[in-house]
């Protein structure tokens, strides 16, 4: 049984662990003593055996990972500490992010100084600044004490969406929170050798960042030296992602692997022109413990990030091959280096990263072995280029729902530029003192936008495509393998078939008169999406967050995109409050929609007015408020104000309602029945105390109660009384900091209800 499909197996299991909604038994693991004896005892044979022998892997991988889920997940904030305030000591760990509204930083704790209190090893606090405050910003690597509110990690769940909560786990972050007060430096910490890591990691940053003052680049600069990347601004990511190099804008493996590469290189040419060297030790070795260290200190200056550490172990079994003369199988190589990725970090497999640097190593493995020659270097590099670019196709379409058409492009000369010009120059300007090795850095860094700027302006730079089912990607991979197989071999060209589902998906089809609501989690604000057979249109866009971004670039966008929606038909936004207007922008950008409604100034948007109507494929939506004089009168809030929208067809009804309060549901309640009578009604202002009248609910005569609310938000949304009104006229209620987000299939064959928290659990999500 060859070891590396016993380690790939092994990977397998604690991959599979991931998926699971629930930890399984440890009790289990006594099953293994007998199916030990039960192996030793088996006569061999061509596939009882080693069938039995890759179980076993399976299973260790799989019970290994759930061990290390157990003991992650036992280091937890007690319920009964939850929103209480505590006093904790402890250091700065990484460097702190700037936030538009203060700071957020990760806090090893050292001890908790509030009698009775227990908190987690790492939580991550955030502090606010506000106009009549002022205080010190923290430091990397600083001991200080703070008092903060902590919650349980908590984060929206969404179809498919970006899983907070496991990115949180994974780096060992139990609790979240903000600090009641500022901060004040502490002496009480014990010595670490990481935080003073940290401490030079800041003071690098504030040196490149004085140099580069007033540099568009300088964000860039900072990522490439020390990994944080809260400088680069969201135009700039944007431009990125178009391109398909955001790998290249921060410590990434490529650069890790190329600068090793590049010393080994270095290292090796000249250690063999220094007889009295090369006797001693022989050049291979020197050279390849040299990269080895080169790789090391660049992943210490990300502060030892995940994604960097990933990439030092994969350098470190290289070098370990080279060194002990080993190098005839680079497939043993990468088997170990994911052997020891998963034994340190059994949940490797929830960052889209790990699948899609192992992925592109296994591809150029594959299409660099079985040659009978060996082509140019320029064959070489666009051989290269275009195996990554087919094979990971899938992948990122999958991951993000989209794939750069320009990306080969631009990596073709961002890569030299990035990876081998300004990655050397920032590392030789944090050793050495003075700006100009920073400015010439950012001058590679200019040049390399000039080229993506005019390549983002091409037409159509970034094709997007509904996210491929699992099925779609296996035949997606066989097609990859097929298609890269050595010229000469026949047939290679029937392997661009099995592309033909991605290109084509299957979207379930809704027949006329159906139409699907899904009420996506994006905390304390509201974001709806309805979509008929042929039209989809979104209802509010969600808030914007406290980091800058917002729901509508980190929620909405990439789960329109996911469903196969490019540009929207139509755009409602009630009213303008930040939390349901904040992700306005992104949409407007990012899909264009072909018309949009508000009752405020938004950009090319009518003005929603009772009366307007229009029909979708047998679905007939209906804005029944505000009345135009409405606009015009004393006397209506903003939230008051808010467009109500009705959707119904033969099938059902559902009425959004906003942030109406007491005024916007005293005039809806006087329209007729018909009008106004909805199975499904999206709770206006979120169940605040001073909305859902019973007059009103009596008026809508809803079965169902939908509210989409922040967990524990600082509003108190949903009042007790409110709830307590719904109860009242038996109303069924459903809330998204529960549920996570919903679904509704309003069809010929009933209402089919579906929720995110349901069929998307994972073990560790509300712990």
């Amino acid at each position: 049984m060859p070891l590396r499909l016993l380690i790939l197996t092994f990977a397998l299991g604690a991959a599979v662990l991931q998926t699971r909604p629930d930890l399984p038994d440890l009790r289990w693991l006594w099953l293994l003593p007998p199916v030990f004896l039960t192996l030793g005892l088996l006569p061999n044979s061509r596939w009882l055996k080693p069938a039995l022998i890759l179980a076993i892997a399976l299973f260790a991988g799989f019970f290994y990972a759930a061990w290390r889920a157990e003991l992650r997940l036992a280091d937890t904030l007690p319920a009964v500490w939850e929103g209480r305030d505590m006093r904790l000591v402890g250091r700065v760990d990484g460097l702190p992010e700037k936030t538009p509204r203060g700071w957020r930083f990760v806090l090893r704790v050292a001890s908790v100084d509030t009698p009775g209190a227990r908190a987690p090893k790492k939580v991550q606090i955030t502090l606010a600044s506000f106009a009549d405050q002022v205080f010190v910003a923290p430091r990397g690597g600083q001991c200080l004490s703070v008092t903060a509110r902590l919650g349980r990690p908590h984060a929206s769940v969404n179809f498919g969406g970006f899983d907070y909560e496991g990115w949180l786990l994974e780096r060992a972050i139990r609790a979240q929170g903000y600090a009641v007060a500022g901060i004040s430096p502490a002496d009480s910490c014990r010595y670490s050798p990481l935080a003073m890591l940290d401490g030079w990691r800041e003071a690098m940053r504030d040196r490149l960042n004085g140099a580069l003052v007033g540099k568009p680049y300088a964000g860039v600069i900072v990522g490439l030296a020390v990994g944080d990347q809260g400088a680069i601004s969201d135009a700039q990511w944007t431009l990125f992602r178009n391109t398909g190099v955001t790998h290249l804008m921060s410590i990434s493996g490529l650069h890790v692997t190329l600068l090793a590469s590049l010393v080994f290189a270095l290292v090796n040419g000249g250690w063999r022109r220094i007889p009295r060297l090369a006797i001693h030790l022989p050049a291979r070795q020197a050279a390849s413990l040299a990269g080895f260290v080169t790789a090391l200190w660049y992943v210490a200056m990300t502060g030892f990030g995940l994604p960097a550490q990933r990439t030092l172990y994969m350098v470190g079994m290289a070098a370990a091959a080279l060194w002990l003369g080993r190098i005839d199988s680079p497939t043993r190589v990468l088997a170990a280096a994911l052997g020891l990725v998963v034994l340190i970090d059994p949940w490797a497999a929830l960052a889209p990263g790990f699948w899609l640097s192992f992925g592109a190593v296994a591809v150029l493995f594959y299409v660099g072995s079985g040659r009978l020659a060996r082509p140019a270097v320029w064959r070489q590099w666009l051989m290269a280029q275009w195996a990554v670019t087919l094979a990971l196709t899938p992948a990122l379409l999958s991951m993000f729902q989209g794939v750069s058409l320009v990306s080969p492009l631009a990596n073709s000369f961002a890569i030299p530029l990035i990876s081998l010009v300004a990655v050397p120059l920032v590392l030789a300007a944090a050793l050495l003192p003075g700006p100009w090795l920073a400015l010439l850095a950012h001058g590679a860094i200019a040049l390399t936008m000039t080229g993506l700027t005019w390549l983002a302006a091409l037409p159509q730079p970034v094709w997007h495509v509904a996210s491929p089912d699992w099925r779609v990607l296996l035949l997606t991979l066989l097609g990859t393998l097929i298609l890269l197989l050595p010229r000469g071999i026949h047939g290679r060209w029937l392997g661009a078939i099995l592309f033909l589902p991605l290109f084509f998906p299957i979207r379930e089809h809704l027949a006329p008169g159906e139409f699907r609501l899904d009420m996506l989690d994006v905390g304390q604000g509201l974001a709806l999406a309805v979509r008929t057979g042929d039209h989809t249109l979104v209802y509010d866009t969600g808030p914007r967050y406290a980091s800058g971004e917002d729901a509508g670039a980190r929620v909405v966008v990439p789960f329109l995109f996911a469903n196969g929606v490019t540009r929207l038909d139509g755009l409602v936004v009630s009213h303008e409050d930040g939390d349901h207007s904040g992700g306005a922008v992104s949409l407007l950008v990012s899909q264009a929609p072909v018309w949009r409604l508000a009752s405020y100034p938004l950009a090319g948007a009518g003005k929603c007015v009772a009366g307007q109507t229009w029909r979708w494929d047998g679905v007939d939506f209906s804005i029944l408020h505000p009345v135009a004089r409405f606009y015009d009168e004393p006397g209506f809030s903003e939230n008051d104000m808010s467009c109500v929208l009705r959707v119904s067809s033969p099938y059902g009804s559902v009425l959004m309602t906003g942030d109406i309060a007491r005024l916007g549901e005293l005039s809806l309640a006087l329209l007729p029945a018909k009008v106004l009578h909805s199975g499904v009604l999206v709770v206006p202002h979120h169940g605040s105390g001073g909305s859902s009248m019973a007059e009103f609910i009596h008026a809508v005569h809803p079965d169902t109660a939908l509210i989409s609310v922040g967990y524990h938000n600082r509003f108190g949304h949903p009042t007790p009384e409110t709830l307590g009104r719904y109860r009242d006229a038996g109303v069924r209620v459903v809330r998204t900091d529960k549920a996570g987000a919903l679904r509704i299939d309003f069809k010929a064959a009933g209402r089919i209800e579906r929720y995110a928290n349901t069929s998307e659990k994972s073990y560790w999500q509300h712990q």
